[in-house]
């Protein structure tokens, strides 16, 4: 389907996995675009708006083919690169934006955001994260390990709430309990902690809520699907009707009663 205008490239962030939890413009941007590029996953996830679209489909490890291919598309066509999440947050922005700099491409660019991991999994856990926080990823594919356990130190020193991205893979199964290990020289093992599984994706949604010095326990459950959230020593959890949920004040308790 051939655009009559410009050429125009969106990089969409399209949530945690369904049409329910994309914004507004972000659905639009999809329907009325030529071509659709993103990873097979997320593109079954948003099955329901392809309709009439031409679609490219490719599979992890094939990023910069996709960036590759979507800006030498929207030289002449509206095109849809979509990223799971938010495309800021560990997702394609980045890589797009850098090889249209490359190509000098010379047409709308716009990025539309997404619900990201942190915050549908913080939805699921309560209120874990309304206070200062840090996000790291744990993959050393492309950011070296060293640089990465900086980072765990640096967060648990400063007492950050941390999110942990893309704990553990087949490659990389240690990596989740090396982490772990860093927080806990620099926080207290009674610090709750959530694990939230496929966020915000129907029945397949899980999560744990546990303490610093207990989450090990729930090492083999961990995978790629799951965000982590180690919270601080002001943290709590609180337990309704049989749900835990985790609670970090924001600070009003210090100047307000209620």
């Amino acid at each position: 389907m051939q655009s009559q205008n410009k050429g125009k490239l969106y990089i969409i962030g399209i949530g945690p996995g369904s049409v329910e939890q994309m914004t507004v413009a972000a659905r639009d941007a999809v329907l009325n675009s030529d071509y659709v590029v993103g990873n097979g996953t997320y593109l079954d996830q948003i099955k329901s708006l392809l309709d009439g679209q031409e679609i490219i489909r490719s599979h992890m490890g094939k990023e910069v083919d996709r960036a590759k291919k979507a800006v030498e598309l929207a030289t002449e066509n509206v095109v849809a690169m979509v990223s799971g999440g938010d495309a800021n947050v560990y997702g394609m922005a980045g890589l797009v934006l850098e090889v249209a700099e490359h190509q000098d491409l010379d047409v709308d660019i716009e990025v539309l955001p997404g619900v990201t991991a942190i915050t549908a999994g913080a939805s699921v856990l309560g209120a874990p994260i309304v206070n200062d926080f840090a996000v790291i990823s744990l993959s050393d594919l492309l950011t070296p390990w060293e640089l990465i356990e900086k980072r765990l130190k640096a967060a648990s020193e400063a007492d950050f709430i941390i999110a942990l991205y893309n704990p553990k893979s087949r490659q990389r199964n240690s990596n989740f309990r090396r982490a772990i290990e860093i927080i806990s020289q620099h926080r207290d093992g009674s610090a709750p902690v959530g694990l939230v599984k496929n966020a915000l994706r129907g029945d397949s949604q899980e999560f744990k809520v546990t303490r610093l010095g207990e989450v090990l326990d729930y090492d083999d459950w961990v995978d790629m699907r799951t965000m982590i959230l180690v919270s601080t020593k002001n943290s709590r959890i609180w337990e309704q009707d049989g749900i835990e949920r985790i609670i970090t004040p924001r600070g009003y308790q210090n100047k307000y009663d209620y």
